[in-house]
Protein backbone atom coordinates (compact mmCIF):
# COMPACT_ATOMS: atom_id res chain seq x y z
CA UNK A 1 0.00 0.00 0.00
CA UNK A 2 1.38 3.34 -0.57
CA UNK A 3 1.16 5.48 2.01
CA UNK A 4 1.54 9.45 2.38
CA UNK A 5 3.63 10.92 5.33
CA UNK A 6 1.72 14.48 5.44
CA UNK A 7 3.61 15.92 8.11
CA UNK A 8 6.87 15.82 10.07
CA UNK A 9 6.42 12.59 12.40
CA UNK A 10 8.61 10.30 14.33
CA UNK A 11 10.27 8.21 12.33
CA UNK A 12 9.17 4.61 13.81
CA UNK A 13 5.94 5.13 11.89
CA UNK A 14 7.69 4.87 8.60
CA UNK A 15 10.07 2.10 9.82
CA UNK A 16 6.90 -0.14 10.95
CA UNK A 17 5.00 0.28 7.67
CA UNK A 18 7.86 -0.26 5.71
CA UNK A 19 9.20 -3.54 7.81
CA UNK A 20 5.20 -4.74 6.94
CA UNK A 21 5.76 -3.87 3.24
CA UNK A 22 3.88 -0.61 2.76
CA UNK A 23 5.81 1.97 0.64
CA UNK A 24 6.33 5.39 2.18
CA UNK A 25 6.45 8.91 1.11
CA UNK A 26 7.36 11.70 2.98
CA UNK A 27 5.25 13.96 1.30
CA UNK A 28 5.96 16.95 3.22
CA UNK A 29 8.79 17.17 1.76
CA UNK A 30 7.93 17.55 -1.73
CA UNK A 31 7.22 20.48 -4.01
CA UNK A 32 3.66 21.15 -4.17
CA UNK A 33 3.56 20.25 -8.12
CA UNK A 34 4.54 16.82 -7.01
CA UNK A 35 2.88 16.34 -4.03
CA UNK A 36 -0.40 16.79 -5.75
CA UNK A 37 0.73 14.10 -8.05
CA UNK A 38 1.36 11.88 -4.74
CA UNK A 39 -1.65 12.13 -3.66
CA UNK A 40 -3.35 11.31 -6.48
CA UNK A 41 -2.19 7.55 -6.20
CA UNK A 42 -1.84 7.51 -2.14
CA UNK A 43 -4.22 4.70 -0.48
CA UNK A 44 -3.01 6.09 3.30
CA UNK A 45 -1.98 9.42 5.03
CA UNK A 46 -0.45 9.89 8.05
CA UNK A 47 -0.99 13.63 9.00
CA UNK A 48 -0.23 15.77 12.36
CA UNK A 49 -1.58 19.19 12.03
CA UNK A 50 -2.37 19.68 8.25
CA UNK A 51 -5.95 20.41 7.43
CA UNK A 52 -7.47 17.50 5.57
CA UNK A 53 -10.65 18.82 4.39
CA UNK A 54 -13.40 17.36 1.82
CA UNK A 55 -11.90 18.58 -1.73
CA UNK A 56 -8.28 17.26 -0.34
CA UNK A 57 -10.02 13.93 0.08
CA UNK A 58 -11.60 13.93 -3.00
CA UNK A 59 -8.67 14.60 -4.63
CA UNK A 60 -6.84 11.32 -3.27
CA UNK A 61 -9.11 8.58 -5.02
CA UNK A 62 -8.14 5.77 -3.89
CA UNK A 63 -7.68 6.82 -0.10
CA UNK A 64 -8.32 3.89 2.10
CA UNK A 65 -7.46 5.78 5.58
CA UNK A 66 -6.28 8.59 6.74
CA UNK A 67 -4.40 8.40 10.11
CA UNK A 68 -3.71 11.44 12.79
CA UNK A 69 -0.81 11.41 15.07
CA UNK A 70 -2.13 12.94 17.76
CA UNK A 71 -5.51 13.14 20.09
CA UNK A 72 -8.11 15.52 18.25
CA UNK A 73 -9.74 15.14 14.79
CA UNK A 74 -11.03 18.62 14.08
CA UNK A 75 -8.54 18.73 11.39
CA UNK A 76 -9.85 16.24 9.09
CA UNK A 77 -13.25 15.84 7.74
CA UNK A 78 -14.39 12.71 9.53
CA UNK A 79 -17.86 12.87 8.00
CA UNK A 80 -16.85 13.23 4.88
CA UNK A 81 -14.02 10.22 5.61
CA UNK A 82 -17.42 8.38 6.86
CA UNK A 83 -19.51 8.62 3.45
CA UNK A 84 -16.73 7.95 1.72
CA UNK A 85 -16.24 4.95 3.85
CA UNK A 86 -12.10 6.16 4.69
CA UNK A 87 -10.98 5.04 7.79
CA UNK A 88 -9.73 7.41 10.05
CA UNK A 89 -7.35 6.42 13.26
CA UNK A 90 -5.54 8.31 16.28
CA UNK A 91 -3.42 7.87 19.01
CA UNK A 92 -4.39 9.21 22.10
CA UNK A 93 -2.87 6.72 24.02
CA UNK A 94 0.26 7.80 23.16
CA UNK A 95 0.35 11.43 24.93
CA UNK A 96 -1.80 10.94 27.66
CA UNK A 97 0.94 11.01 30.25
CA UNK A 98 2.83 14.57 28.83
CA UNK A 99 -0.93 16.27 29.28
CA UNK A 100 -1.91 14.66 32.76
CA UNK A 101 1.28 15.68 34.35
CA UNK A 102 1.06 18.96 32.44
CA UNK A 103 -2.89 19.69 34.20
CA UNK A 104 -0.70 18.62 37.66
CA UNK A 105 1.85 21.23 36.68
CA UNK A 106 -0.31 24.00 35.76
CA UNK A 107 -2.63 23.42 38.69
CA UNK A 108 -0.02 23.65 41.33
CA UNK A 109 1.50 26.46 39.75
CA UNK A 110 -1.77 28.72 39.90
CA UNK A 111 -2.48 27.36 43.83
CA UNK A 112 1.59 28.25 44.56
CA UNK A 113 1.81 31.55 42.56
CA UNK A 114 4.50 29.92 40.91
CA UNK A 115 4.94 32.32 37.65
CA UNK A 116 4.43 36.27 39.75
CA UNK A 117 6.96 34.51 43.11
CA UNK A 118 9.23 33.38 40.25
CA UNK A 119 8.96 37.23 38.64
CA UNK A 120 9.55 39.01 42.26
CA UNK A 121 12.60 37.20 43.00
CA UNK A 122 13.63 37.87 39.93
CA UNK A 123 13.16 41.83 40.38
CA UNK A 124 14.81 41.34 43.58
CA UNK A 125 12.17 41.46 45.58
CA UNK A 126 11.00 38.46 48.74
CA UNK A 127 7.54 38.62 49.03
CA UNK A 128 6.80 35.47 51.11
CA UNK A 129 3.32 36.85 52.91
CA UNK A 130 2.30 38.24 49.54
CA UNK A 131 2.58 34.75 48.00
CA UNK A 132 1.37 32.66 50.09
CA UNK A 133 -0.50 29.83 48.92
CA UNK A 134 -3.45 27.15 48.82
CA UNK A 135 -3.06 23.42 49.26
CA UNK A 136 -4.23 21.21 46.76
CA UNK A 137 -4.97 18.66 49.69
CA UNK A 138 -8.38 18.08 50.41
CA UNK A 139 -9.89 19.41 47.47
CA UNK A 140 -12.26 18.27 45.16
CA UNK A 141 -11.29 17.68 41.36
CA UNK A 142 -13.73 17.68 38.82
CA UNK A 143 -12.86 16.38 35.62
CA UNK A 144 -15.13 17.04 32.46
CA UNK A 145 -14.36 14.52 29.59
CA UNK A 146 -13.17 11.16 31.01
CA UNK A 147 -11.13 10.01 27.80
CA UNK A 148 -7.95 9.00 27.94
CA UNK A 149 -6.62 12.94 28.83
CA UNK A 150 -9.07 13.06 31.77
CA UNK A 151 -8.23 9.85 33.24
CA UNK A 152 -4.30 10.53 32.65
CA UNK A 153 -5.03 13.39 35.10
CA UNK A 154 -6.85 12.00 37.54
CA UNK A 155 -4.21 9.01 37.58
CA UNK A 156 -1.64 11.82 38.54
CA UNK A 157 -3.53 12.98 41.14
CA UNK A 158 -3.00 9.76 43.09
CA UNK A 159 -1.54 10.75 46.25
CA UNK A 160 -2.23 14.21 46.99
CA UNK A 161 -5.06 13.77 48.80
CA UNK A 162 -8.05 15.43 46.60
CA UNK A 163 -11.56 13.88 45.55
CA UNK A 164 -12.01 13.29 41.90
CA UNK A 165 -15.16 13.90 40.04
CA UNK A 166 -15.33 12.43 36.51
CA UNK A 167 -18.25 13.31 34.22
CA UNK A 168 -18.42 11.96 30.66
CA UNK A 169 -21.48 12.19 28.32
CA UNK A 170 -20.90 9.59 26.64
CA UNK A 171 -19.11 7.29 28.99
CA UNK A 172 -20.06 5.52 32.51
CA UNK A 173 -19.04 2.91 34.66
CA UNK A 174 -15.52 4.26 35.69
CA UNK A 175 -15.67 5.12 38.74
CA UNK A 176 -12.94 3.79 40.64
CA UNK A 177 -11.53 4.22 44.00
CA UNK A 178 -10.57 7.94 44.26
CA UNK A 179 -13.15 8.58 41.13
CA UNK A 180 -16.58 9.33 41.27
CA UNK A 181 -19.14 9.38 38.10
CA UNK A 182 -20.96 12.72 38.67
CA UNK A 183 -23.47 14.47 36.65
CA UNK A 184 -22.72 17.77 35.06
CA UNK A 185 -24.76 19.64 37.92
CA UNK A 186 -22.95 18.01 40.65
CA UNK A 187 -19.47 18.75 39.41
CA UNK A 188 -19.99 22.03 38.88
CA UNK A 189 -21.62 22.70 42.09
CA UNK A 190 -18.96 20.68 44.43
CA UNK A 191 -15.51 21.24 42.23
CA UNK A 192 -12.85 23.38 43.81
CA UNK A 193 -10.78 22.83 40.68
CA UNK A 194 -12.43 22.56 37.14
CA UNK A 195 -10.53 20.63 34.43
CA UNK A 196 -12.12 20.24 30.52
CA UNK A 197 -10.67 17.52 28.33
CA UNK A 198 -13.15 17.36 25.06
CA UNK A 199 -12.63 17.32 21.59
CA UNK A 200 -13.89 20.43 19.45
CA UNK A 201 -17.12 19.74 17.51
CA UNK A 202 -20.48 21.43 16.92
CA UNK A 203 -21.36 20.22 20.60
CA UNK A 204 -18.59 21.30 22.28
CA UNK A 205 -17.53 24.66 20.68
CA UNK A 206 -18.05 27.05 23.91
CA UNK A 207 -19.06 24.17 25.86
CA UNK A 208 -17.75 26.41 28.99
CA UNK A 209 -19.46 30.10 28.54
CA UNK A 210 -21.75 32.44 30.57
CA UNK A 211 -23.91 29.96 31.57
CA UNK A 212 -21.39 27.23 32.35
CA UNK A 213 -19.60 30.12 34.94
CA UNK A 214 -22.97 30.99 36.43
CA UNK A 215 -23.62 27.28 37.35
CA UNK A 216 -20.39 27.27 39.51
CA UNK A 217 -21.34 27.21 43.06
CA UNK A 218 -18.11 28.04 44.24
CA UNK A 219 -14.65 30.08 43.28
CA UNK A 220 -12.70 27.71 41.18
CA UNK A 221 -9.38 26.78 39.45
CA UNK A 222 -9.65 26.28 35.96
CA UNK A 223 -7.79 24.20 33.12
CA UNK A 224 -8.09 23.76 29.74
CA UNK A 225 -5.64 21.35 27.53
CA UNK A 226 -7.88 20.06 25.11
CA UNK A 227 -8.95 22.71 22.95
CA UNK A 228 -9.43 26.11 22.96
CA UNK A 229 -12.42 26.54 21.49
CA UNK A 230 -14.33 24.75 24.20
CA UNK A 231 -14.13 27.79 26.32
CA UNK A 232 -15.66 31.45 25.17
CA UNK A 233 -12.94 33.60 26.22
CA UNK A 234 -14.40 36.27 27.16
CA UNK A 235 -17.02 34.61 29.70
CA UNK A 236 -14.09 33.21 31.37
CA UNK A 237 -12.41 36.55 31.63
CA UNK A 238 -15.64 37.51 32.96
CA UNK A 239 -16.00 35.38 35.63
CA UNK A 240 -12.54 35.61 36.65
CA UNK A 241 -13.06 39.35 36.94
CA UNK A 242 -16.09 38.49 38.77
CA UNK A 243 -14.44 36.31 41.34
CA UNK A 244 -16.14 33.29 40.26
CA UNK A 245 -12.81 31.80 38.57
CA UNK A 246 -9.86 32.31 40.78
CA UNK A 247 -7.54 31.24 38.33
CA UNK A 248 -6.85 29.69 35.21
CA UNK A 249 -4.48 27.33 33.04
CA UNK A 250 -4.84 27.63 29.48
CA UNK A 251 -2.35 25.54 27.25
CA UNK A 252 -5.28 26.38 24.23
CA UNK A 253 -6.80 29.38 22.90
CA UNK A 254 -9.76 29.99 20.58
CA UNK A 255 -6.96 32.20 18.55
CA UNK A 256 -4.97 29.43 17.64
CA UNK A 257 -4.87 28.84 13.80
CA UNK A 258 -5.58 25.80 12.45
CA UNK A 259 -2.54 24.08 11.65
CA UNK A 260 -1.80 24.86 15.44
CA UNK A 261 1.45 27.09 14.28
CA UNK A 262 0.45 30.30 16.19
CA UNK A 263 -2.33 32.75 16.93
CA UNK A 264 -4.36 34.85 15.20
CA UNK A 265 -6.75 36.94 16.97
CA UNK A 266 -8.78 38.18 13.65
CA UNK A 267 -11.60 40.67 14.42
CA UNK A 268 -11.48 39.77 18.34
CA UNK A 269 -8.55 41.29 19.20
CA UNK A 270 -9.74 43.30 22.40
CA UNK A 271 -10.41 39.85 24.11
CA UNK A 272 -7.29 38.49 22.91
CA UNK A 273 -5.36 42.04 24.54
CA UNK A 274 -7.74 40.96 27.45
CA UNK A 275 -6.57 37.41 28.21
CA UNK A 276 -2.80 38.04 27.10
CA UNK A 277 -3.13 41.06 30.02
CA UNK A 278 -4.92 39.13 32.89
CA UNK A 279 -2.55 38.16 35.62
CA UNK A 280 -4.37 35.46 36.93
CA UNK A 281 -4.44 33.23 33.43
CA UNK A 282 -1.16 31.20 33.08
CA UNK A 283 -0.63 30.43 29.17
CA UNK A 284 1.43 27.48 27.60
CA UNK A 285 1.82 27.18 24.07
CA UNK A 286 -0.47 23.91 23.01
CA UNK A 287 2.35 21.96 24.76
CA UNK A 288 0.75 19.67 27.22
CA UNK A 289 1.24 16.39 25.20
CA UNK A 290 4.43 18.03 23.52
CA UNK A 291 7.21 15.41 24.51
CA UNK A 292 10.29 13.41 23.60
CA UNK A 293 8.19 10.30 24.97
CA UNK A 294 4.80 11.70 23.11
CA UNK A 295 6.20 12.22 20.31
CA UNK A 296 7.61 8.16 19.77
CA UNK A 297 4.73 6.90 21.54
CA UNK A 298 1.62 8.50 19.26
CA UNK A 299 3.86 7.19 16.28
CA UNK A 300 4.15 3.53 17.67
CA UNK A 301 0.40 3.22 18.80
CA UNK A 302 -0.68 4.59 15.39
CA UNK A 303 1.39 2.21 13.68
CA UNK A 304 0.10 -0.21 15.23
CA UNK A 305 -3.15 0.82 14.37
CA UNK A 306 -2.66 1.03 10.65
CA UNK A 307 -1.36 -2.85 11.05
CA UNK A 308 -3.98 -4.20 12.93
CA UNK A 309 -6.48 -3.02 9.91
CA UNK A 310 -3.49 -3.10 7.06
CA UNK A 311 -0.76 -5.81 8.10
CA UNK A 312 1.01 -6.10 5.20
CA UNK A 313 2.20 -4.51 1.78
CA UNK A 314 -0.59 -6.55 -0.52
CA UNK A 315 -3.58 -6.09 2.07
Amino acid sequence: MRIGILDPVHPIIEQRLEAAGHTCTPLHALPDSERKQELAATEGLVVRSRRIDAAAIDRSARLRFIARVGAGLENIDVAHCASKGILVLNSPEGNRDGVGETCVLLLLALMKHLVPANRAVHNGEWPREAMRGTDLHGKTVGIIGYGNMGSAFAEKLRGFGVRILGHDKYRSGFSTTGVEESSLDRTLAESDVISLHLPLNPGTAHYANSAFFDRLKRPVWFLNTSRGGVVHTTALLDALDSGRVIGAGLDVLEYERPELDGLAPGPDRPTYDRLLRHDRVILTPHIAGVTHEGKFKMADVLATKILQHFPNGTT
